[in-house]
């Protein structure tokens, strides 16, 4: 009999590819040279968070503020900063969605966010298959949006 709780080899698939994309994306953003730094992801997070100490040293740290709506982004984001040694925070009375990180500019700018913003887009990407296929199979065949219909005449 097989165990329920295994996951179908489409979705195993599914995951093991957005965990190597990830990991290709990571290793972009440490500067990595050759396709074996390209495979090593916990040698890529070191290097970055060597950037990010060597960064600081020669920078001025300066106070960011993000603010991101999204739950699964912004933990998505607290993660990685705290992968390479930030402590995110909000001041009290901040809004959840409201994360703060003290950081040089440099590496808020050339590597932390665009990095978030590839990260977040991949797993956005895996997150619509996912929901979309659902969906169709267990609510309703059609997904997408609402149709878009002219509005009707006003009365004068």
């Amino acid at each position: 009999m097989a165990n329920s709780t295994l996951k179908p080899t489409r979705e195993i698939d599914a995951e093991q590819r957005l965990r190597e994309k990830l990991r290709k994306i990571e290793a972009l953003f440490a500067g990595a040279a050759t396709a074996g730094e390209k495979a090593a992801a916990g040698a890529a997070a070191e290097r970055i968070r060597r950037q990010f100490s060597e960064t600081k040293s020669r920078e001025k740290v300066e106070e960011f503020k993000f603010s991101i709506s999204d739950p699964w982004s912004r933990q998505l984001f607290t993660a990685l900063c705290r992968r390479y040694g930030l402590r995110p925070f909000r001041y009290t009375r901040m809004h959840r969605q409201t994360v703060m990180v003290h950081a040089p500019a440099s590496f808020v700018n050339n590597t932390l966010w665009p990095e978030f913003q590839e990260l977040s887009d991949a797993l956005s990407a895996h997150l619509m298959i996912i929901t979309e296929r659902i969906i169709r199979e267990e609510v309703f065949a059609t997904t997408g949006e609402a149709d878009e219909i002219p509005e009707p005449a006003r009365l004068r």
